[in-house]
């Protein structure tokens, strides 16, 4: 899977990933979206466990709507526990799957027997027990839960990573796969464990290759080799440039292991065959300044995006994996004009690609690699907003692509695309059209910025565009490091949706959706362009009868809540309530910074303020902290987590403090009679380190009831009442 996110460095200031983590057992999708931090805080307060409550503020209001909401949202995700995924792992003679207590594996070729379990994760909880803790403290910091499953090409061996709700970081165990027979059971053994795993590929039965994070990067490739005698460590491979993130993957066909190094403006690919017994990794072709490049593999030839396409956007290249360099690379495919590529894969002798046409629509583009002039384009259903294809298991014959489609509001549904025949298929448990899901409707336009900019607004709504003028609208927005706003299934977004809300998505420049071009428009001396541009969507949806400013609130994660907190500065008015989750809101601040994780790296998406005085004045011209003034903001929600190290507790707390003394001071200076009512700025600290939010189940579904409940009461809603049982 050519998943395009890790080319553009997976340890930026994230948008959040999809909420369905009940039952989204596979991480290989977030391990492209997020480098797991470390335990670390930068704030000079201090913001330990007994302080959290201290910090927090103006929550109490809330509580009985949020109680209220938890309950709805428990039901909405009740009813969407049966939702596909695709963390089923198929091996030789075994399919392998997830249980609330580990893994499982039942045998394909006697399915009568009860299912096996090869991994307890009690066994690894404790090996926590001498940690000093009491029983408590203990159950909530240590409750493992598996991310990710591979298996060695002999089904010989088993490695998976496993998380704890408090920290970031992942284990990595390594099991020994036993024998299954009438009168025998050889039971499954956890040979080895390692500590701070990321990425990981079996190379072959006895021999894994791995990356660790340490402070926010991934820069070395070890290989653990397993031997009858015992094991060996040894490093593989090493970056030296503080800006690059290391990561191994393994291709479609699992013929080539590959190491891919990738800063936000250069790639560096190199590979390991796995049909040589050295296992020596060989360059393909060395970084150069704003070559991005991901490498599959096809019948001893190397199948190349890379953005060497016209305007620098991708294409896909052909190299003979003999002579992989740039000055190999032959033309294959180029996508045309206004088509966006997001992703690829190899399946069997086509590449197929994941695309987006000028109208922001996904599609498939598939591509005869013995004749690429065939190339055929495959429609997706209009609804469509986000895809995630299944990775080929050893037993697969790679013949057909298995993926899920999806939307804010249309829960995922599986598809199988048959390269040879055209074929797309859609089977749905019930046997019912996944096209029927609900009576929802999918818009798109696009919002005229001030610099004659068409920027792309999706909006999903259930009554006709004339009838939303009183509608509540909740508008999502992000911007930054080139990343697609991020579009899955969310059952709160549903929930809302059901109770007449509109939903705005603006995919404003910064972001990936419209191509690498769309992300340059909008970065360091560009930057403003994200929040003008969102509030040419704001414009475009009030003009167009959506709602109206004291009806609407913004919604936004990490990065994203730069373009909002720009805007909150600059045009208060356009919006009623803003919520915010894990905010970067001292841009000025932190790119000051060298010390913290991603200052170093992120200046070639924010500039470098030290370094450059065009830097600085561009940055302090929009930065939310630094811009904050007298006036009437919207009412505020600020989520943040006290040991979050991508975005500093400190600028949360800088900016929590300046805006009410400016509100305050607003308030004071204004005569009673003219006095509006004053705006509430909340401040909800949670502990713990996830970027993300919590993994816990329950204390997700109180950060999201909280956000209802904030919705609602600053919007001068009435909560949604579920309707009464008859009495019979």
């Amino acid at each position: 899977m050519a998943v395009l996110l890790s080319l553009l460095c997976s340890s930026a200031r994230l948008v959040r990933t999809s909420r369905l983590r009940v039952w989204e057992l596979d991480v290989y999708k977030r391990i492209k979206w997020l480098s797991l931090s470390v335990q670390r805080c930068y704030t000079s307060e201090g913001t330990s466990d007994s302080s959290v409550d201290r910090l927090s503020s103006g929550l109490e209001r809330y509580k009985d709507l949020q109680k209220y909401f938890k309950r709805r949202l428990k039901a909405t995700y009740r009813r969407f526990s049966d939702t596909p995924d695709l963390s089923v792992v198929s091996g030789h003679h075994h399919v392998y799957f997830i249980e609330g207590d580990g893994i499982y594996r039942m045998d394909k070729r006697q399915g009568e027997l009860e299912p096996e379990q090869v991994l307890n994760l009690g066994q690894v909880s404790r090996q926590e027990e001498r940690t000093g803790l009491d029983n408590e403290e203990r159950k909530q910091r240590f409750q493992w839960t598996v991310q990710r499953i591979r298996l060695s090409p002999g089904e010989k061996h088993l490695a998976a990573t496993l998380k704890t709700n408090q920290r970031e970081e992942t284990r990595c165990v390594v099991v020994r796969l036993g024998t299954r027979n009438s009168s025998q059971l050889d039971p499954a053994l956890i040979i080895f464990t390692l500590d701070k795993v990321l990425s990981f590929e079996w190379a072959t039965d006895e021999v894994l290759f791995y990356t660790t994070l340490e402070g926010l990067r991934c820069s070395t490739v070890f290989r653990l080799d397993l031997t009858s005698s015992g094991s060996r460590i040894t490093s593989v491979y090493e970056e030296t440039h503080p800006d690059v993130f290391v990561e191994v993957a393994l291709s479609s066909d699992q013929q080539i292991l590959t190491i891919n190094c990738n800063s936000r403006t250069a790639s560096e690919v190199l590979l390991i065959d796995k049909t040589r017994s050295s296992l020596e990794p060989f360059l393909v072709q060395p970084r150069q300044l704003d070559l991005l490049y991901h490498v599959e593999h096809w019948k001893r030839w190397l199948i190349i995006l890379a953005n060497t396409g016209p305007g620098q956007e991708y294409q896909v290249v052909q190299a003979p994996l003999s002579e992989p360099s740039m000055v190999s690379w032959e033309p294959l495919f180029d996508p045309g004009p206004g088509t966006t590529v997001k992703d690829m894969d190899v399946v069997g002798d086509y590449c197929v690609l994941v695309a987006r046409t000028p109208a922001g629509e996904l599609i498939l583009i598939v591509v005869p690699l013995s004749n690429p002039k065939e190339a055929y384009t495959v429609q997706l259903p209009s609804w469509a907003c986000a895809i995630k294809t299944k990775k080929p298991d050893m037993a697969d014959k790679c013949t057909v692509l298995e993926f899920l489609i999806s939307s804010p509001v249309h829960s995922p549904v599986p598809y199988c695309l048959y390269p040879k025949d055209g074929l797309l298929l859609s089977v749905t448990k019930d046997g019912s059209s996944p096209e029927n899901q609900g009576d929802y409707t999918t818009t798109r336009w696009e919002a005229c910025n001030q610099d004659g900019t068409l920027v792309p607004v999706t909006l999903f709504h259930t009554v006709p565009v004339e009838s939303l003028r009183q509608a509540p609208l909740l508008v999502h927005v992000y911007g930054a490091y080139g990343r697609d706003l991020n579009m899955e299934f969310c059952p709160e977004e549903r929930l809302l949706l059901e109770q007449g809300w509109a939903l705005a998505y603006c995919h404003i420049r910064g972001g990936g959706e419209r191509g690498l071009s769309w992300q340059r428009q909008a970065r360091v001396e560009g930057k403003k362009r994200g929040a003008e541009d969102l509030q040419a969507c704001l414009h475009h949806l009030f003009s167009s009868g959506v709602s109206s400013p004291s009806l609407t609130a913004l919604t936004a994660c990490s990065a994203g809540a730069v373009p909002v907190g720009a805007l909150c500065n600059t045009h208060p008015h356009m919006m009623r309530a803003v919520t915010l989750q894990a905010p970067f809101l001292d841009v000025l601040g932190t790119m000051e910074d060298p010390s913290l994780p991603l200052t170093v790296e992120d200046r070639e998406e924010w500039g470098d303020p030290v370094g450059d005085p065009k830097h600085r004045l561009t940055i302090s011209s929009y930065c939310p902290l630094h811009n904050i003034t007298p006036q009437h903001y919207p009412s505020i929600l600020l989520t943040a987590y006290s040991d979050d190290a991508r975005v500093p507790l400190s600028g949360v707390l800088k900016y929590t403090e300046r805006l009410r003394k400016a509100i305050h001071t607003y308030f004071t200076m204004k005569p009673k009679p003219e006095r509006e009512l004053a705006p509430n700025i909340v401040l909800n600290i949670q502990s713990g380190a996830n970027h993300l939010g919590p993994e816990d189940f329950e204390l997700m579904l109180e950060e999201e009831a909280l956000k209802l409940a904030f919705l609602y009461t600053e919007l001068g809603l009435n909560p949604p009442r579920p309707p009464r049982k008859r009495r019979r």
